[in-house]
């Protein structure tokens, strides 16, 4: 077992992260601060790690080693309104490139406390290029995951596959350009409840959001619940064989602020082969689109990253 001597990078060996006495590192950002600039493997032992986390290496890899995604969470309970504001508020910041997360939760808990008042809580702030997570379950309220784009105005490609999401609202919302496979969205209790606010703000953006063969289910006391809502004017959705069974609104999408803005006309909101009780092809929202089969080959995996998957294990992609 490698040992690194304090403030020395590690090498390029599998660094352990765990809560027993004795463990090699006993917080998943010492582990991180101590991979060398080119990043590695990180494993993490089940428990719970209560710590604000930040990866801004390349090519940090972390992986929970329980038996499932439950046994190993990083959380942490900050809100916009204490943290300084909403993209402060996360639990895990992932600013570097070829971050790769697999078989554990990464959750923001503010909203469990009953002291705190409502606000916006990140679980997993993803602004990195080619992000990868596998087998991992997000667990917020309101803006869960911010799946956005980088320093600089630098689009991020983000591949999520059998992973869980849950919140209420907007609760996948930014600018990235993310693909969503075999995942489960899921709304929690709310008076409203919005699966996506993507944030395209220009025709120009090469962003979407887009989810492939995932379900999307609902707790019974959510309410109000919506495919998405743009929150800038150019939002971009496709939902792919999704199995909606949670009780989604017949128009399926909704204006930002109902009566005063306008956002519909523009945004490009498009499902393909929806099944479940809360598919409505006839009756979705005028300005959506149901595709056909060419259509939604457009934004099947390789033709959504233009050929360009090699950084998405091939195991990964494939898991069907």
């Amino acid at each position: 077992m490698l040992f690194a001597a304090i403030g020395a990078p590690a090498l390029a060996d599998t660094l352990k992260v765990s809560h027993e006495a004795g463990a090699q590192y006993a917080t998943v950002q010492s582990a991180v601060d101590a991979l060398p600039d080119t990043g590695g493997d990180i494993d993490i032992a089940p428990g719970t790690y209560r710590e604000k986390i930040v990866i801004a290496k390349n090519g940090v890899h972390l992986h929970g080693t329980g038996a499932r995604p439950e046994d190993t969470v990083l959380v942490y309970g900050d809100g916009a309104s204490n943290a300084g504001g909403t993209f402060k508020s996360y639990s895990v910041l992932a600013s570097g490139d070829d971050f790769h997360a697999d078989d554990l939760t990464i959750q923001n808990d503010y909203w469990l406390n009953p002291d705190n008042k409502p606000s916006q809580a990140v679980a997993l702030n993803l602004i990195g290029d080619r992000a990868v997570l596998t087998h991992v379950r997000l667990l917020g309220h309101q803006d869960t995951l911010y799946a956005n784009k980088g320093a600089g105005g630098r689009m991020s490609r983000q591949f999520f596959s059998d992973c869980y999401i849950e919140g209420h609202v907007d609760f996948i919302f930014g600018n990235a350009k993310a693909y969503f496979q075999n995942c489960r969205i899921h709304g929690l209790a709310h008076s409203s409840v919005m699966y996506t606010a993507q944030s395209k703000n220009t025709p120009a953006d090469d962003s979407a959001y887009v989810f492939d063969h995932c379900t999307l289910t609902a707790e019974a006391g959510a309410q109000d619940i919506a495919l998405g809502r743009a929150w800038r004017t150019y939002a971009t959705v496709i939902f792919l064989d999704t199995d909606m069974q949670a009780d989604i609104i017949k128009a399926g999408w909704r204006e930002w602020t109902p009566g005063k803005t306008n956002t519909l006309p523009f945004a490009y909101y498009a499902e393909y082969k929806s099944t479940g009780p809360g598919a409505n092809p006839t009756g979705r929202e005028p300005y959506s689109l149901q595709l056909t089969d060419t259509q939604a080959a457009a934004w099947r995996l390789d033709a959504f990253y233009k050929g360009d998957t090699a950084w998405i294990p091939q195991n990964v992609r494939n898991a069907k």
